[in-house]
């Protein structure tokens, strides 16, 4: 009988170290809400409360990326 909750935990390898999966995961959805700020400010929309919409927008992001490659 095996219990997925006792599994090793999810690593990614880089260059030899191994970093914990959810670090590779938030790091990237910084990238993304970045570029979306970008993009959203290139076209000329306005948010009302960035500083509340962007770190949601990240997080949403990071939590996509976890559910979908882990």
């Amino acid at each position: 009988m095996t219990i997925v909750g006792c599994s090793q935990a999810p690593a990614v390898d880089v260059m030899g170290s191994l970093f914990p999966a959810w670090l590779l995961c938030i790091a990237l959805g910084a990238v993304f809400s970045t570029v979306t700020h970008w993009i959203l400010t290139r076209r000329v929309i306005n948010l009302p409360f960035p500083f509340l919409i962007y770190p949601c927008l990240g997080a949403v992001y990071a939590f996509t990326i976890w559910l979908a490659f882990y």
